[in-house]
């Protein structure tokens, strides 16, 4: 079992949802809804480990948290 994060955009020209598991290289996808985003990353991230090798698998970091920067320019 993996537990992996997710980051997520909506899209302003296509309006769409956008995700990416930033762990993984290529794992990306949209959608229209959360819940159909949140099914097309299991399926995309299970695909992914499919095609890693053990020792891939093991290389992947470990998620620590998210900070939120502000800066003025």
């Amino acid at each position: 079992m993996y537990k992996l994060m997710a980051y997520i955009e909506r899209d302003p020209e296509t309006g769409l949802y956008v995700g990416t598991v930033p762990e993984i290289s290529g794992a990306h996808t949209q959608a229209e809804t959360l819940d159909e985003l949140q099914k097309n990353l299991k399926e995309v991230v299970e695909l992914c480990l499919e095609e890693m090798t053990s020792e891939d698998k093991k290389r992947l970091p470990e998620f620590i948290g998210i900070q939120q920067i502000e800066v003025s320019v």
